[in-house]
């Protein structure tokens, strides 16, 4: 599976995801970010976005951009922030103080050696956040890339891959609706 199955996947009336994908997944429509930040940030986000085909073909296109460390990465975010998006956006919602006063006793050593660059992988976690749906999480990490020297437009542009990479598998997810009319016929 490749970018190219992907979009022919992709039905007409979510037209503008295909034309998207094909921008975010490109240094000219992912402005401030590098090759390797833009399809590290796409794998982690299609990873949080649980659709295996869309992982598979990110992973595919990002083979000569990526190495394994890359790749490790973007699968830790994913990963990592799966647990910690459930856990702060519970923190964040519950509107009890004493919860934030309470040790979180989950590990997560991975975010202090993550085996890339930290603004790197902050930006991944950033991206998986996002497609969580975790403010507090967001939050905290926009604020970590800025002080990292992160720019906005660069910080605007991971989260537009999320956007896109979430949306495209939320299609592929669909089905088909053509085959799906025909079979209920």
């Amino acid at each position: 599976m490749d970018i190219a199955q992907i979009k022919s996947r992709i039905p007409e009336y979510a037209k503008d995801l295909k034309l998207n994908l094909g921008s975010v997944l490109g240094e000219s429509g992912a402005p401030g970010l590098t090759g390797k930040q833009i399809m590290a940030t796409a794998l982690a986000s299609a990873l949080a976005s649980g659709n295996a085909d869309l992982s598979a073909a990110i992973e595919h296109e990002a083979q000569a951009a990526l190495d394994e460390a890359d790749v490790r990465a973007a699968r830790a975010a994913a990963a990592i922030m799966g647990m910690n998006n459930i856990y702060y956006r519970f923190l964040h919602l519950v509107e009890d103080e004493e919860y934030q006063k309470m040790p979180a006793g989950l590990r997560m050593q991975v975010i202090g050696n993550p085996g890339v660059e930290k603004a790197d992988f902050e930006l991944y976690s950033l991206a998986v956040s996002a497609v969580n749906g975790c403010g507090m999480c967001i939050v905290s990490h926009e604020r970590l890339l800025r002080k990292e020297g992160v720019s906005r437009q660069a910080i605007q542009s991971a989260v537009r891959i999320a956007a896109v990479i979430h949306a495209v598998a939320a299609v592929l997810g669909f089905g088909d609706d053509t085959s799906q009319a025909a079979a209920a016929a």
